[in-house]
């Protein structure tokens, strides 16, 4: 196979994992364009389409979808190969992508990796926040993170923190007008600040508990985001109730910018686990990583 194919094969696996010729382009560091004229002229040589393109998305044809199952797991063979004989030099090499959200990297996985870095000079830790269920296996992450209870049973899971309580909270200014709440029902009757899931794009149902017996409430209030932090600004800003972690919420509420009501209702989630597939192919840049950001009772 000619050395351009082999490129521009690579090229094309990255446009067909991220079914997006922006994400793939950032993720390459290369300009759209080119991305754009390296599919065609690949295309063109092989005398088969293997994109389909519309205004809003980009997916395999038949031809595409063979060479995703068939050629990609054999470059990554070849990558993974090309990492072992890396780990058998004197200092770990590699990149690291980890996928978690915006609070969690904040609180937890940056102030345990930033002492790191700067004792491995050729690790390199990249993280991307986002709010989806992420198949890491598909988009080729390294590391997810999530709450215990929603790691898959074939993923080795590591702890990261201890248990994790939730809250329901709203400034002062917000209850000086409105009664403090006591129940689900009485939920109902407040403006709840809510956070939209970004896999499913619904609403995310406040799972609440009753004398041990758990509940779903489906809340509603005016606004509306995709992230914790918004959700915090905006119980701070007055706008409603909100529901987040309790780590997130209790200096607010030590100063007395937030009230923390309903806290008999509010669960303890399980720990925040780091994920990945298997044992059998961890680097040691994956095991540095690891080591740091577990969870040191």
């Amino acid at each position: 196979m000619a050395r351009d194919n082999i490129s521009d094969i690579l090229v094309f696996i990255a446009v067909a994992r991220e079914r997006s010729f922006t994400r793939a382009a950032a993720r390459l560091g290369v300009t759209q364009s080119s991305l754009s004229h390296t599919i065609r002229a690949l295309e063109t040589r092989l005398g088969v389409r293997l994109l389909t393109r519309t205004t809003r998305s980009v997916s395999p044809t038949e031809a595409g979808e063979r060479l995703m199952q068939n050629v990609a797991p054999r470059f990554e063979e070849i990558e993974a190969e090309i990492a072992a004989v890396s780990d058998m030099g004197d200092k770990p090499v590699g990149t690291v992508r980890i996928t978690a959200i915006d609070h969690v990297i904040d609180s937890v996985l940056w102030p345990r990796l930033a002492p790191l870095l700067p004792q491995y000079p050729d690790l390199r830790v990249e993280i991307n926040s986002d709010y989806r269920m992420v198949d890491i296996a598909a988009e080729r992450y390294d590391i997810g993170v999530r709450y215990g209870d929603q790691v898959d049973k074939d993923m080795v899971a590591v702890r990261l923190t201890a248990d994790v309580p939730i809250s329901i909270v709203g400034s002062p200014a917000y209850f000086e007008h409105r009664p403090i709440p006591s129940s689900a029902q009485d939920l109902m009757k407040h403006n709840c600040i809510t956070l939209r899931l970004a896999s499913s794009g619904g609403i995310y149902a406040w799972e609440l508990q009753d004398e041990g017996r758990e509940m779903e409430v489906r809340v509603r209030g005016q606004a509306v985001f995709t992230s914790a932090y918004q959700m915090l600004h905006a119980a701070l800003d007055g706008a409603g109730l909100a529901f987040i972690p309790q780590d997130m919420t209790a200096p607010y509420v030590r100063q007395g910018r937030l009230v923390s009501v309903m806290e008999n209702w509010c669960p303890t989630f399980p720990g925040l686990h780091a994920y990945y597939p298997s044992r059998r192919n961890s680097s040691r840049a994956l095991g540095l990583v690891i080591d740091a950001i577990r969870y040191k009772a």
